[in-house]
This record gives structure tokens, sequence and C-alpha cells, in this order.
């Protein structure tokens, strides 16, 4: 082993021929250009669900139900509320646009002996939300008078027949809208959903959440292709130093 003049032991440089930096810096810039390119695509492509999202009563605002209205049985008094619209998943949708006011709904309904009054804001969203070809009805509130076990869905169908639903029991139409579909995913535009406002549910299911955002790659995936890249510039780069 060669020493310096002090003693120390000499550090042998390696020299690191051009054409060899030069192929580690182009794998290095395709891996960027690559990961760009593909998350990118994921928030261009993410998509949404066009369904009825279903909504409870926090006081003097709105929390996305844990349930479906199938399951719940509100107590008399209660105020829920239903929105049409596209969102990604729970943490997206768009509240009802009228506050949750028990009295002022339900003001001209007097109290009745053997039931409860549920009162309902039935909000069908906004024409940027609505199927093609279709366009939303009024957002209307009913003050729904029932049975003292009757479910959520039950207090819907007395005051906005007709009421569609699909296999699963989610609700796919209120009051005939839409006239067709059912919690069909919509391509997002690349800029986070045709939104209203700054609201925030779930993806379509009537008793549970499990949203589903789709579109673009995975991190995984994005991830395993810089490994490949790296590894190919590791495998280059042992195979001059051998020469």
């Amino acid at each position: 082993m060669s020493r310096t003049e002090s003693g120390a032991p000499a550090v042998r440089r390696t020299h690191v021929p051009a054409p060899l930096r030069n192929a580690v810096s182009a794998l290095l810039v395709t891996l960027l250009a690559v990961s760009a390119a593909l998350l990118g695509a994921g928030s261009a492509q993410a998509a949404g669900y066009r369904y009825w999202s279903f909504w409870e009563s926090s006081g003097t605002d709105w929390a996305y139900a844990t349930q479906g209205p199938s399951i719940v049985r509100p107590d008399d008094g209660t105020v829920q509320g239903f929105r049409f619209a596209v969102s990604e998943d729970s943490s997206d949708a768009d509240r009802p646009r009228h506050a949750p006011d028990f009295g002022a709904i339900c003001a001209d309904t007097p109290a009745k002996g053997g039931t409860k009054r549920v009162a309902l804001v039935i909000d069908p969203g906004t024409p940027e939300d609505a199927p093609d070809g279709e366009r939303p009805p009024a957002l209307r509130t009913a003050c729904a008078q029932v049975a003292p076990d009757a479910s959520s869905a039950e207090a819907l169908a007395s005051v906005a027949k007709p009421l569609r639903y699909d296999s699963s029991a989610m609700i796919c139409a209120i009051s005939g809208y839409p006239k067709t579909g059912c919690g069909e995913q919509v391509p997002g535009d690349g800029d986070g959903g045709t939104k209203d406002s700054s609201e925030k549910p779930s993806a379509p299911a009537d008793d549970d959440e499990g949203g589903s955002s789709g579109g673009g790659p995975s991190a995984g995936l994005v991830v395993g292709i810089a490994a490949v890249l790296l590894l190919g510039a590791a495998a280059v780069f042992q195979a001059r130093r051998r020469r």
C-alpha cells in the first residue's frame, strides 16, 4: 500500500469515464421525468362518483352519516340531508346547501301523538354535477311525520317519492332524479373535481365508507420504476469498473 509523505495511507482515486457519467446522468434524468409524468397523470385522471350522499345534523352544521338511511332510525326532532354531487371520497363530498334548522323546516307540521317528525333537506346539486341530458330540480325541504320506529329511508319515502335503489340498497334517485345511473364513476378534470364549495363524504355505499380516488398510478409503482432505473445505473457502473 502506498503512503503519503506524512505516512498516512494514500487514497486511490478511481477515474470514472465521461461516457459512464453521462449514462448515469441520463438514467437519473429519465427517472425524474417518468416520476413527474406518472404523478401528474395521477392527479389529472383522478376519478369521482356521482351519487346521493347522506348527512346528519351536528347542530348548526352537517356531518357525513356513518350509516346508510335504511339503517338509521332518527329520533323525533332530527334533521337529515341528502346531496347529489360528484365526489372522490368521503372527505371530498359537498354538504347540503341549506342549514339544518328543524324549527324552520317543521314549523308548519305540529307534533302528533304516536309519530315523530324528521326534518329533511333534499339538495339535487348543481348542473355541473348532473348526468348528461339532465338538469337538477330545485333544492327543497320537507318535514316527514312518520312512525316512531321509522328509518331515515322511510321518512324520505314519505315526502320524496319515487325513490330508486340498487341491489345493495344504495339510493340512486330521489323524486325521480336522476332518471338513470347509480354511483357511476366520473373521470376527473385535473383540478380536484367539479366542486362548488369547500365542503367535505364517502364513496357510494349505503352503510359504509370506502371511497376510491381511482385514476393515476400508485406511489408503489413510481417507487418500483425508480428502483429499476437505479439498479440499471448500478449495473452499468459495475460493468464499466470490471473492464
